[in-house]
This record gives structure tokens, sequence and C-alpha cells, in this order.
């Protein structure tokens, strides 16, 4: 059964949002695939990518391993209706439609630093609400200590599915201490604009200080768990891919260096970039790992 929040919040918290939407509805005047987000003190000042680059530059395996083959072929996949199932250690386990789980008037626009494995970079205008919010609603039971992420499975609509180039469903997972930091968001644009199928519509992760592959794309399950999951890349190869995939110039992948970074847009004669321990987000995140060997816990 799908959930609204009015399920799961007191009887007059939920008249008063509704009021607040009513209205919101009354004022709106933009069509309906268009998000607004409050802007954000964690943002980057950084110029963004274009629209253009960021649509047209993923990594996306469910549609294809090239570098276009997302925006090629994410148009086939169905968005609506979409629900999310958030189960295992919460009080208040369901499926919860997007617009519950982001609502309109929650929405922040947060420009983040994109840092993939692979040695490229971007910067992404997203919309979304922190992760934390989404957690504190359903109620995080003691004992609780990771988030493991589960991507839709449907190869009629996502064609890269029916190859075995990875194990399906894409699974990703965090710590419940970086799930619940404030920098951690569930996105549901780009742009001004509802998120593109080919970035991980209608709703995906976004965790600015790890490699891009731990943000997880078009989301359908979200489970608090007492167990450290086991993620795809990390399952499929383990002498490559950590469970905590942190951003760390000092340790390379057996494939890349780490150490510096191609900003896509930068042009034929942009050269790279020294790339940032945490990806540049350090001062708000490097305490989570105190005491940690990072060489080790890659």
């Amino acid at each position: 059964m799908k959930l609204n929040w009015s399920d799961v919040t007191p009887r007059a918290d939920y008249l008063n949002r509704r009021s607040f939407i009513a209205a919101g509805a009354a004022l709106a005047s933009a069509p309906a695939w268009a998000l607004t987000g409050r802007p954000s003190q964690l943002s980057t000042d950084e110029k963004p990518n274009t629209l253009e680059q960021i649509t047209n530059y993923n990594n996306f395996y469910e549609f294809g391993t090239g570098k276009e083959d997302p925006a090629r072929h994410a148009g086939a996949l169905t968005t609506d209706p979409w629900s999310v199932e958030i189960g295992g250690m919460v009080d208040r386990p369901g499926q919860y439609g997007v617009e519950d789980l982001a609502p309109d008037n929650a929405l922040e626009q947060r420009i983040y630093r994109l840092r993939c494995v692979e040695g490229w970079s971007m910067v992404i205008p997203w919309i979304g609400v922190t992760l934390a919010s989404v957690l504190d609603r359903v109620g995080v039971q003691s004992g609780a200590k990771y988030v493991e992420f589960r991507t839709l499975l449907r190869p009629e609509e996502m064609h890269g599915q029916r190859y075995p180039l990875l194990t399906w469903p894409y699974i990703e997972g965090l710590r419940l201490d970086e799930a619940t930091h404030p920098l951690t968001i569930l996105a549901t644009g780009l742009y001004d604009e509802v998120l593109p199928n080919q970035n991980g519509a209608p709703i995906r992760l976004v965790v600015p200080w790890k490699y891009g592959f731990k943000s997880i794309k078009s989301i359908v399950r979200i489970i608090l768990t007492d167990q450290q999951p086991a993620s795809t890349w990390q399952r499929m190869q383990p002498r490559e891919y950590g469970f905590y995939a942190n951003v760390n110039p000092q340790v390379d992948h057996p494939r890349w260096s780490q150490a510096t970074e191609r900003r896509i847009g930068a042009g034929l004669f942009g050269g790279r970039q020294e790339t940032l321990m945490f990806n540049g987000y350090g001062d708000q995140v490097a305490q989570l790992y105190a005491g940690m060997d990072l060489a080790k816990d890659y």
C-alpha cells in the first residue's frame, strides 16, 4: 500500500501541511514539470555545468555502458507512478510516493561538485531534500547502523539490465551517520526541472564527498539495517571498490589515478585540476572517519 505522510504524521501537523499546500496551489502558475528549491549555504559557488553537459554525459549502466547511452535510451523508463519502499528497522515502514518524500515546500537547491572514480568531474545544481528529513519521518529504530538502497529492476524498460554487466538490481549503502549528514540529499530535480531519466529519475541519492557511483539512481527501496550492505561494485570487484568510496587523491584506483580530475566542459586546453580530499567537503565530513585508515577502508 502506498502511504502519504498524512498516514505517518500527527493529524494537527497534517492539517497544517494541507493548508500550506492549498495556499501554495492557489499561487502556483509554473508548469508541473518545474521545481523550485531554496538556496542553501551548503552549495558551492563554483559555476555549474550546463544542463546539456549534465544530461548527456552519464554513467547509468541500466541503460548501457557508454556515456551517451543513458540520454539515448532512458526515455523508455516510466517514472509515474512511482513509490519507494522504506523498511527494515523503522517505526513506520511502507510504500511512499515521491511527492511525499520530497514535497515542493521542502525542496532546496544544492550546487555540489561531483567526482567520478574514472577521473572526471562536474558541478551540478541539484534540487532535493535531506535524506535525514525522510528518515526522521519514518522513525529510525535504535540499533540501526546502515542504510541500504536499491535501484529499480525493470529490464523491459532498462535494456542494460538484460545483460550481465552487473548483478541487478544495483545496490548501494551508507553508514547511518553518513546518511543523516546534512550534505546527503535525495534529489528529484536539477536546474529547476524535474530530474531527467538519464540522471536517475524520479528520485536518487546524492553524496557529494563520495565517488559518483555511490549516489544510486532511480531508487525504489530504502532499508535500515544493523548489517553493512554489500554494494554492487564491492561485490563485483572488491579489490577495486570498497564500501566507503570517499574521494581520496592519496589512494589510487587500480585503473585510474585519483590525484587529478578532468572537469567536463573545461575545453580542449582545460587540463586537469587537483582532486581535493573528500571532494573538497573535508571540513564538513572528515570527522566521520576520524581514526580510520582510509587506505584500507576505501
